[in-house]
């Protein structure tokens, strides 16, 4: 049986209001059957910190934040979860439906792409243990739960979240693979430990090389084909109508 096809979207660097748009866009776009199951991968320019849908609470130093002559961005996540920072990370995002079961169980699935993936790349990843406690950390990535993916030494590699309209699902993470250490520290007040990246990945098109690992780990895991379609003139029209909602007043 031939395997289904998926779309995905070329790599794209835009400001955090704007990625979140797409996402949310593309959820409705499926939701209404008007679009197919879509994976795409992408970074935040400039730096940006986003915050779950439901984050009520943040440090107000948040807003004056600046790296590389630029404003942190603070935008607003259409999934849940706590704040993530994002410079020098690679974000995924695959809107799809059919994954049926529990939430957990959904992210599992979805997952499983970034396991294979990163385990061809000469990483091994794995489900973190945190249990509720981790609701009082604002950090995303103080702490790993079921649905993050950890390595051996316990470093938080992959941070996800998880939005369900009806049957379909947009789930998005943010994978940290060069990170600015006094940013961090700068936000979070913590310190954050390197993480040993496989050889294999390293230099300077580690992005791109993840990139595709990653697009092949989805092709297999989820048995489908990958058809590479930009998004469209009109496409864009319709998302730029979206970014107010995403982005924090300073």
């Amino acid at each position: 049986m031939a395997n289904s096809v998926w779309r995905l979207i070329p790599l794209l660097s835009a400001s955090g209001s704007l990625q979140m748009a797409i996402d949310q866009w593309l959820l409705e776009q499926h939701l209404a059957g008007k679009i197919g199951p879509t994976l795409r991968f992408y970074t935040w320019q400039p730096a940006a910190i986003s915050l779950g849908y439901h984050q009520r609470r943040w440090p107000e130093f948040w807003q004056q934040l600046s790296f590389g002559g630029k404003s942190v961005e603070l935008v607003r996540r259409p999934s849940g979860g706590r704040a993530v920072l994002h410079q020098g990370d690679l974000t995924y995002a695959v809107v799809a439906s059919g994954f049926g079961g529990s939430r957990l169980k959904a992210y599992q699935n979805i997952c499983q792409f970034l396991i294979e993936g990163w385990r061809e790349m000469g990483l091994d990843l794995h489900y973190g243990e945190a249990g509720r406690n981790y609701i009082h950390n604002p950090n995303c990535f103080g702490t790993a739960t079921g649905a993050d993916l950890v390595t051996s030494d316990g470093y938080k590699l992959i941070g996800s979240a998880q939005l369900r309209r009806g049957n379909a699902i947009l789930q998005h993470g943010s994978m940290r693979l060069q990170p600015d250490f006094d940013l961090f520290f700068q936000v979070f007040g913590e310190e954050l430990i390197p993480v040993n990246l496989p050889l294999s990945v390293v230099g300077n098109d580690l992005i791109e090389t993840v990139v595709e690992a990653l697009s092949a780990a989805a092709c297999r895991c989820f048995e489908i084909d990958l058809n590479v379609q930009p998004l469209s003139d009109e496409e864009w029209e319709e998302i730029w109508e979206v970014t107010g909602k995403t982005s924090i007043c300073r």
